[in-house]
C-alpha cells in the first residue's frame, strides 16, 4: 500500500551517559506540531549493545530502537540511517531537546525551496541552571549559498557559521554523502560541510535546538581538542569537502 503520510526520520545516536536525557528528547518530540499529511519516526540507536535502551523508551509506535558494534556517534547515526523511512532526515542528540514548531519550520524551508538540501536553525545553549544563551553570530534568516559554510568555517578556526546539531537535510543527498563521517567526534560538522559544497542551505532564524551544556557533553570533553586529533579531524573533514567541490567543477556530480 503506498504511505500517505509523509515523514522526517528523526536520528539520535546513544552512549551511556546521556541515556538519562532520553526522555526530555521524547518530550520535546511528542510536542511538535506536524503540518497535515506528515509525522515522524524516531530512530534510537544505542552506539555499542549493552543494552542501554532497555525500558529506557515510551510505547510509540514511531520509535525504533537499534544496537550495533560502538564506533561513536557517526557509526550510530549511519547506522540507524538504515532504517530511516523518512523523505527528511533531522538530527537530535540524546541530550538535547528540538524546540516548539521546529519540525514544521524544517519542513517548510525544504518543501518551499526545492533547490536547497538542507536546513540548520538557531540554537539555545540550555545551561545547568535552566537559562538559555544565543550566539551573537548568527546569519540572517533565508538561504546560504553553496560554499558558504566552508570559507566562513575556514576563515573562523574551524568554526561553522551554523550548528551541525540542527541539521534537517534530504534523504537523498545525505545517502548521497555516505552518511556521516567516521571520525571520533565532529562527524556532523564533516556532513554540513560536505552538503555545503553540493548544495544550497537554509538557515531559520527561529530558535530549533536547546542543546544542553552538562559535564558529560562529548564535546565538553579535553580529549576533543586534543591537538593531534582535532588536526586530523579537520584536515580530513576540509579535503574531502575540497575533493567534492574539484567533483562537482568538473561535472562528475550533478549539479543541484
Amino acid at each position: 500500500m503506498e504511505r500517505l503520510t509523509r515523514l522526517v526520520s528523526v536520528i539520535t545516536p546513544v552512549h551511556w551517559p546521556s541515556v538519562g536525557y532520553l526522555a526530555d528528547a521524547y518530550a520535546s518530540l511528542a510536542g511538535q506540531q506536524m503540518p497535515d499529511g506528515w509525522d515522524w519516526q524516531w530512530l534510537v540507536q544505542e552506539d555499542g549493545q549493552d543494552g542501554l535502551l532497555v525500558d529506557q523508551l515510551p510505547d510509540d509506535p514511531r520509535i525504533m530502537a537499534g544496537t550495533g558494534r560502538p564506533g561513536g556517534p557517526g557509526v550510530a547515526r549511519t547506522l540507524a540511517l538504515a532504517r530511516a523511512e523518512g523523505e527528511f532526515v533531522k538530527v537530535l542528540d540524546a541530550d538535547d531537546q528540538l524546540t516548539p514548531g521546529a519540525l514544521a519550520r524544517d519542513i517548510a524551508a525544504l518543501t518551499e525551496n526545492p533547490h536547497i538540501g538542507w536546513t540548520t536553525s538557531k540554537v539555545l545553549d540550555l545551561l545547568p541552571d535552566g537559562t538559555t544563551q544565543g550566539w551573537d553570530k548568527d546569519p540572517p534568516d533565508g538561504p546560504i549559498g553553496r560554499g558558504s559554510v566552508l570559507a566562513f568555517w575556514k576563515a573562523n578556526d574551524y568554526r561553522a557559521p551554523v550548528h551541525p546539531a540542527t541539521l534537517c537535510m534530504r534523504r537523498d543527498l545525505l545517502l548521497a554523502l555516505g552518511g556521516w563521517m567516521a571520525l571520533p567526534a565532529s562527524e556532523d560538522t564533516g556532513l554540513l560541510i560536505a552538503a555545503d559544497v553540493i548544495t544550497d542551505g537554509y538557515f531559520i532564524a527561529e530558535p530549533g535546538l536547546l542543546y544542553r551544556k552538562w559535564p558529560g557533553q562529548m564535546t565538553g570533553q579535553l580529549a576533543h581538542r586534543e591537538p593531534a586529533e582535532h588536526t586530523a579531524r579537520m584536515r580530513i573533514v576540509e579535503a574531502r569537502a575540497y575533493a567534492l567541490r574539484s567533483l562537482l567543477s568538473a561535472s562528475v556530480l550533478p549539479n543541484s
